[in-house]
């Protein structure tokens, strides 16, 4: 089964919500108390929550159209957008060593996509 493109954009959209879900646990969890009220109450925990079940339920529609070892890499781009949205909402640093893991990270997705592009049908 060849991975359809809406697939393998779907499962990035997956990793933009669940990316943000991240970003408003760590919100959350700058107020959050242990106990059943303060939880309920949490209105940045109960969205990540929510977000991260849209994403469950979008990764597995997005698992219809295509292989599970092209679209599960593309999981990867999580760590980029955390990376930049961790810049842009909680004015964290990018050192070098981040900026080498984010293009280590695309580097790896580009050559697993064009890894299945060669592949031959039956081969293990």
């Amino acid at each position: 089964m060849a991975t359809k493109l809406w697939a393998a954009l779907l499962i990035l959209f997956t990793t933009l919500l669940t990316s943000s879900a991240q970003l408003l646990y760590k919100f959350g969890s700058s107020t959050l108390s242990f106990d059943i009220i303060g939880i309920l109450t949490n209105y940045y925990l109960i969205a990540g929550i929510l977000l991260y079940a849209v994403g469950g339920i979008l990764m597995i529609v997005s698992f219809r159209g295509g292989e599970v070892s092209v679209l599960y890499p593309i999981i990867a781009t999580s760590y980029i957008w955390v990376s930049f949205l961790s810049m842009y909402f909680l004015n964290e640093a990018m050192n070098i060593f981040k900026w080498l893991g984010v293009i280590s990270i695309i580097a790896g997705i580009i050559s697993i996509g064009y890894g299945s592009k060669g592949s031959v049908p039956g081969a293990i």
